[in-house]
């Protein structure tokens, strides 16, 4: 690529590519992806009642490099996330894990840049929801 003059008469230096190996990379730190994941998934599960304890989402990140698999030759990173959560009962435990699972994977790739092969999410507790009535129980 020949130099051109820039407004002021000096000549331009010819631009150097740099291979995408070469150039760098940014890393994430363990904490932040966590803070990521946690934060998702309190966003998948339903908002809790005013008096209710909010769902709580600790994380646990298990990071690997999985080779040279971006579309310029740079290296991928991957997170194997897991999840635990407190959740209100009685409700659809599935499907408040599987939206979990969804929310944490699609939030974590877009912001942090990885692959998330893997979210494990274990329900550690759960609490009754006011709106679930009375105790129950044996009635006799």
């Amino acid at each position: 690529m020949p130099d051109h003059p820039d407004p002021s008469g000096a000549p331009r230096p010819a631009l150097v590519t740099v291979p995408p190996p070469e150039r760098g990379a940014t890393r994430i730190a363990d904490r932040v992806v966590a803070k990521i994941a946690s934060r998702a998934a309190r966003e998948a599960l339903p908002p809790p009642p005013a008096d209710a304890v909010p769902p709580h989402a600790s994380v646990v990140v298990r990071r690997q490099a999985s080779g040279t698999g971006g579309t310029d030759g740079t290296p991928t990173h991957s997170a194997r996330v897991r999840v635990s959560l407190e959740l209100g009962y009685p409700a659809d435990i599935g499907a408040q894990c599987g939206a979990v699972r969804r929310h944490v994977t699609e939030r974590v790739e877009a912001l942090a840049g990885m692959e998330v092969p893997e979210v494990a999410v274990q329900v550690e507790r759960l609490h009754l929801t006011p709106e679930s009535g009375a105790v129950r129980g044996r009635t006799q």
